[in-house]
């Protein structure tokens, strides 16, 4: 099975984040897309975070736009921080025996990759498929590659670097919606529109819940 993985904290969850997933289910005809949130997002530091609840039931209302969308609560029924080497080994044994699992990462987060937990392991886990920024060509990504330490090559095909597991890197650029969840919550506290930032399902739950100190109906 083909699948994808699409993680963050989706606080909240957006059409930004929608139309990445979109996308790259068509282009690299993914069976299955799983939306997963964050449990305990280890690079948040001290900053808040809406409930996982909250953010599940978010995601789960995205899901059901898409036929080939799922979200996955997994990382909130882990203890601690929510580590992405710990969500591909549980997938790995979800849905043995050999799954071909897409990580789905923008430029940005993939820039900050030494940060995480055994990242030298993510790669025997999955293929990564990173979203390059309008205007930055994929090569800027070769010399931080080889900064890693870890033998990538060079494919034949444009974009496309090779682990020694025989994963690979993809590099794809999707529509660009300059949307943040970061300007939803700002927005959503100034007590401003939110309208055709997110699903009307997600902007209608964070009304009926008070998420992010909303509380007039017709917002």
């Amino acid at each position: 099975m083909r699948l994808g993985i699409l993680g963050g904290t989706f606080d909240p969850i957006h059409l930004g984040h929608l139309r990445v997933a979109e996308e790259i289910t068509e282009k690299i005809n993914l069976e299955r897309l799983f939306l997963i949130p964050s449990a305990v997002p280890p690079h948040k530091g001290t900053k808040p975070v809406t409930p996982f609840e909250h953010r599940f039931a978010m995601t789960q209302l995205a899901a059901r736009e898409s036929p080939k969308f799922e979200a996955l609560d997994l990382e909130g029924r882990r203890q601690g921080y929510s580590y992405s080497v710990e969500t591909l080994r549980e997938l790995h044994q979800t849905f043995r025996p050999d799954p071909v699992l897409f990580f789905i990462i923008g430029m940005d987060a993939f820039l900050e990759i030494k940060t995480w937990k055994e990242y030298e392991r993510l790669f025997d886990y999955a293929h990564f498929v990173v979203i390059t920024r309008p205007g930055v060509p994929y090569r800027e990504l070769e010399p931080f590659l080889s900064s890693l330490d870890i033998d990538f090559a060079r494919s034949d095909e444009e974009g496309v670097f090779l682990h020694p597991s025989g994963n690979k890197i993809l590099c794809e650029q999707t529509t660009h919606m300059d949307i943040s969840s970061t300007q939803i919550r700002e927005r959503a506290m100034a007590e401003k529109s939110i309208r055709f930032l997110v699903l009307e399902s997600v902007r209608s739950y964070i009304i009926d819940k008070e998420l992010y100190k909303i509380h007039a109906g017709s917002r």
